[in-house]
């Protein structure tokens, strides 16, 4: 069995979770890179919709953005903007969300805007793009993201995409349509939401880590279930496939492909 990266773990983990014939709405980057090893390995008809426009995109390398011609080229369809948002996300015809995050809350709320005040940030992230739609229509959200206490915060600066907000029925009782953030996967583990109060739980650790890791990782006290499972290790399958797929894209554009 070949050794593996945190990161390659956390995107092999988010892939299992998608199944054949879901349609999801994929962000750039490693909710991406996630959703097409899932095309590879085992969900060759799962369909994927990216903000551009384009419908059943099956690249085979990892675009750098939602205008890369890969994603037009290989796509069943490309619509208009609009109507992707209008008909396919609004019209509740997105099963999954996929979605990436800067920093996440306890209630999966997601920042994507700025660190620090909102009018002189330290740092001013990419912004929201479709992500607040997508996190309040989608059928269901995944998230993905690295677990440090940079990234998961006790309080936002900014709630770029609405969780489950205060928690318990709030995100309901807001007007949004979907479930919300069903899935939250990480370099450590799982974590899911308390059926009640809707607060991040961890229900999964990936080979080698630990509960502690996992609260040291995280700025708020990280709520534990009582029957933590352990994600099984990457495949060799899992990972050539993954490994394939980087190598591709690093040819394809140039440049190695960063670890995200």
């Amino acid at each position: 069995m070949h050794e593996w990266t945190p990161t390659e773990m956390m995107t092999v983990a988010a892939a299992r979770l998608l199944h054949d014939e879901c349609v999801c709405f994929v962000g750039i980057g490693l909710p991406s890179a996630a959703a097409n090893l899932a095309r590879a390995l085992h969900a060759p008809e799962i369909v994927l919709i990216y903000e551009s426009g384009t419908i059943g995109a099956k690249p085979s390398v990892l675009p750098l953005s939602i205008g890369d011609g890969e994603l037009a080229d290989t796509a069943d369809a490309v619509v208009s903007v609009p109507e992707i948002f209008r008909y396919w996300l609004q019209g509740g015809r997105i099963h999954v969300g996929f979605l990436g995050a800067a920093q996440i809350d306890r209630f999966a709320n997601i920042n994507t805007t700025v660190v620090g005040d909102y009018e002189h940030p330290s740092v001013r992230l990419p912004g929201a793009g479709g992500a607040p739609e997508i996190a309040s229509s989608a059928g269901e959200v995944f998230v993905i993201i690295k677990q440090s206490v940079r990234t998961f915060r006790e309080r936002l600066p900014f709630i770029t995409s609405a969780g489950y907000l205060g928690g318990f029925d709030e995100r309901e009782r807001s007007g949004a349509r979907g479930r919300g953030p069903t899935v939250v996967i990480t370099d450590i583990g799982v974590l899911r939401p308390d059926p009640v109060s809707k607060e991040l739980t961890l229900v999964a650790l990936h080979p080698g880590a630990t509960v502690e890791q996992a609260r040291v990782a995280t700025e708020w006290y990280l709520r534990v279930a009582d029957d933590v499972v352990r994600t099984p290790a990457p495949t060799d399958a899992e990972l050539g496939a993954l490994r394939a797929l980087r190598a591709r894209t690093a040819q394809a554009h140039g440049v190695a492909v960063a670890d995200e």
